[in-house]
């Protein structure tokens, strides 16, 4: 077999906000499995997310396949689950969910004398895009001379979810594609003042009510700047033909990370890192909440006098992690 290896990633800016979703607001994630997969979880488990690199094998070579999202929530029984993204349906979607998880299943599983057991996680697709085609649920059949086994991958459709029903329902995840449930109405709205007006609105209701949520505990101060920063940038990606609904709606969303809300976030981040009882020491946890606050957007003497160091400590963790 061939060592070459192919990245299929695509790099779009909605594959970059997902992942980013998924890596630094991991935690969020809990209250959309409660949606999709019809569970009961309270929001205070253990989230561990899952290396999203899988070899898979192909005649005489390896393909190296990215996922979206695989991650363990810890509870009496720890579930592992894959949660793709995907901006448009696509017919080979079934296809790659199939080998996502049988090479988590294999990477997963045990062997015990002649016995393999092979742990499947629970699947699902968010769909960005979606037409009245598009279903609601999708089937995995295995089918063995000793039967068949039949695998559901659960359909998540953005349009399917107002504004009012993301809040209400904490899927505060979802928020950086909401956009997407207005995308058919641009060409026909794109110089229409009331519409655009009134899609402002919806944004700045937005801001309101995640202010609301961190004011409430629901959300941290971190959460909320990467959810609006995430906005922007799907934002700036899906209006990029329509310019005045994107300097529009942009224009209120906000600039720079303030100085006072750099503090507050790493204030946050330490406290949620001792908490948690991480293994790193605590001048690890300031470096890894200063990397963070740098990749958000924060200027790096804001970090420097949030993290009581030098500028020049900032720029050498922030190179350590970006090498």
């Amino acid at each position: 077999m061939s060592s070459e290896t192919k990245s299929l990633t695509t790099g779009t800016p909605y594959d970059d906000a997902y992942r980013t979703m998924i890596v630094d607001c991991i935690r969020l994630v809990i209250p959309v499995v409660n949606e999709v997969f019809g569970k009961h979880y309270s929001g205070d488990e253990e989230v561990i997310a899952r290396p999203n690199e899988h070899f898979i094998a192909q005649q005489d070579s390896e393909e190296k396949r990215i996922t979206d999202g695989t991650f363990t929530i810890r509870g009496e029984v720890d579930e592992t689950y894959l949660f793709e993204c995907q901006s448009t349906p696509d017919s080979n979607m079934l296809i790659r969910i199939w080998e996502y998880v049988v090479q988590i299943g294999v990477e997963r599983g045990s062997v015990l004398a002649n016995r393999m057991v092979i742990r499947i996680p629970q699947a699902a697709v968010l769909y960005l895009r979606s037409a009245e085609s598009t279903p609601d649920t999708m089937e995995i059949v295995v089918e063995a001379s000793t039967g068949s086994l039949a695998f559901p991958v659960r359909v998540m459709k953005m349009r399917n979810y107002t504004l009012d029903a993301i809040f209400d329902k904490k899927l505060f995840f979802l928020l950086p594609f909401y956009i997407f449930t207005h995308e058919s109405e641009f060409e026909r709205h794109k110089e229409d003042d009331r519409w655009l007006e009134a899609l402002r609105a919806e944004y700045l209701e937005m801001l309101r009510r995640l202010d609301d949520a961190v004011e409430q505990n629901q959300l941290s101060s971190y959460y909320r700047r990467t959810i609006i920063d995430m906005t922007k940038k799907v934002l700036e990606s899906i209006t990029a033909k329509y310019d005045r609904i994107r300097e529009g709606v942009s224009s209120v969303m906000g600039g720079q990370v303030l100085e006072h809300e750099a503090k507050t976030i790493f204030r946050e981040g330490i406290k949620e890192g001792e908490q948690r009882g991480r293994q790193e020491g605590r001048q690890e946890a300031i470096e890894q909440m200063s990397v963070k606050l740098y990749n958000i957007g924060t200027p790096i003497e804001q970090i420097a006098e949030a993290a009581d160091v030098s500028v020049n400590i900032v720029r050498q963790w922030i190179a350590a992690h970006t090498a």
